[in-house]
């Protein structure tokens, strides 16, 4: 790390950040195929559970009362239904926590295996790179918060104030583990949410919306096609219509946003058609995702889909009498924003710069959601900050560079010491 003007204690803390341990934290926590609402992803809260009670703090590790927290109206949605959940949560300190480091637990599916280099479990570090499903998203992020802690714990350093640590689970999904800590009462005056940020902070998210659209056909023999209609068909100038609205949501975007190609993405991940190659479908249901602009209310976004799909219904013949429907399913990502009032930011980036020798992170937003908008709206300012650069997250080639993870580790540590125990 860079020579910077730190004081006793942080030079102290900084010490104690051992860059092995904190590798092999990592790999453990990457052994684990903690996919969304599978069991293992209720078995790692229980492991870091037994991790953060080794170091001395309260710990709230709870079954979720999913009946409860799926039948509020506010609940945000997933993708995968579970039978069981767990929250966890550790501090120490009375009273509010001044900081609150927040990670989630669960990783997403692995996909085709066959392109992967490694079994996307049995994690591999290749020079200077650590590879495996969640590396950066975001269990790079989960270690560097028990390392931050670790190493203030190590140094001997009683805060002043109280801090806590949210270990989450079903981020991937909607945001169900997130949303039973904060509905159990716990907050915090503001949050680091580890995401992988490379190296900028993210002070805003984009909303995402999960969305199946069911366009109806007419069966028939595939060799009397004329007496029938193609479900596939009928579906293409819903289709185009999609293109367009996505197109129409672009035009203009957030300075926050205009670094990416595509700030607002409109998304199909599944298509499903037909069940026989000589029938002519009578049914296709497409799934996808439809991004929230910063600041939008999701009911206007789902609003403009949805006339988007009946416009384009009209403009047919056979749609026209038999219009597709549109079922909101699965996770639903509002935006949220950073509460520019809190000295947080200014926190973060001071202590990244210490670290790093370099300028301060420069700001943006994210094009995806995430558990930034629920503390946000439960009023606490939160942002985004961790190791790793996203467009490894979800792919084959998820890796995370461990010089990364060590400056976003120290930058916690100094974060920590400064917002708790402040000059």
């Amino acid at each position: 790390m860079a020579q910077r003007d730190l004081s006793e204690a942080e030079l102290r803390a900084l010490a104690f950040v051992d860059e092995r341990e904190l590798v092999r934290d990592l790999l453990d926590l990457l052994a684990v195929p903690s996919i969304s609402g599978s069991d293992a992803e209720s078995d790692l809260q229980h492991r870091i559970a037994k991790q953060v009670r080794e170091l001395d703090l309260d710990v709230d590790l709870w079954p979720l009362d999913l009946p409860t927290l799926t039948s509020d109206p506010t609940w945000p949605g997933w993708e995968v239904p579970r039978t069981e959940a767990w929250g966890l949560v550790a501090g120490r300190g009375e009273g509010t926590p001044a900081l609150v480091l927040q990670g989630h637990v669960d990783v997403v599916p692995a996909g085709d295996r066959s392109q992967w280099r490694t079994d996307p479990f049995s994690p591999t570090v290749e020079g200077r790179l650590v590879h495996g499903r969640g590396a950066c998203d975001m269990k790079a992020g989960v270690a560097a918060n028990l390392a931050a802690v670790r190493a203030v714990r190590a140094a001997g350093i009683e805060l002043p104030r109280a801090f806590a640590l949210h270990f989450v689970i079903g981020e991937e999904d909607g945001g169900t583990g997130a949303f039973a800590t904060l509905r159990r009462g716990h907050t915090g005056e503001a949050c680091v949410i580890t995401e992988p940020t490379s190296g900028t902070l993210t002070t805003a998210n984009a909303g995402a919306l999960t969305f199946e659209i069911t366009v109806p056909g007419r069966a028939t023999h595939a060799s009397t096609s004329y007496a029938g209609v193609s479900a596939f068909e009928a579906f293409l100038p819903v289709h185009a219509a999609l293109g367009r609205l996505e197109e129409r949501r672009n035009a203009e975007v957030h300075r926050l946003m205009g670094e990416y190609p595509l700030a607002y993405p409109l998304s199909l991940g599944t298509v499903r058609c037909g069940d026989w190659a000589s029938s002519v479908p009578d049914l296709l249901v497409a799934e996808g995702r439809l991004g929230v602009a910063l600041g939008e209310e999701p009911d206007d976004a789902r609003a403009e889909l949805e006339e988007a799909v009946a416009e384009a219904a009209l403009g047919h013949l056979w749609l026209r009498d038999h219009p597709p429907v549109v079922r909101w399913t699965g996770g639903q990502f509002a935006s949220g924003s950073y509460d520019a009032a809190s000295p947080l930011l200014d926190v973060v980036a001071g202590a990244h710069a210490d670290v790093t020798g370099g300028p301060r992170p420069r700001e943006r937003g994210a094009p995806y959601g995430s558990d930034l908008r629920l503390y946000a709206g439960a009023g606490i300012p939160t942002l985004h900050y961790g190791p790793g650069d996203v467009r490894l997250a979800h792919g084959p080639e998820e890796s995370v560079a461990v010089d990364e993870l060590l400056a976003v580790t120290e930058t916690l540590v100094l974060t920590l010491l400064r917002c708790c125990a402040p000059s």
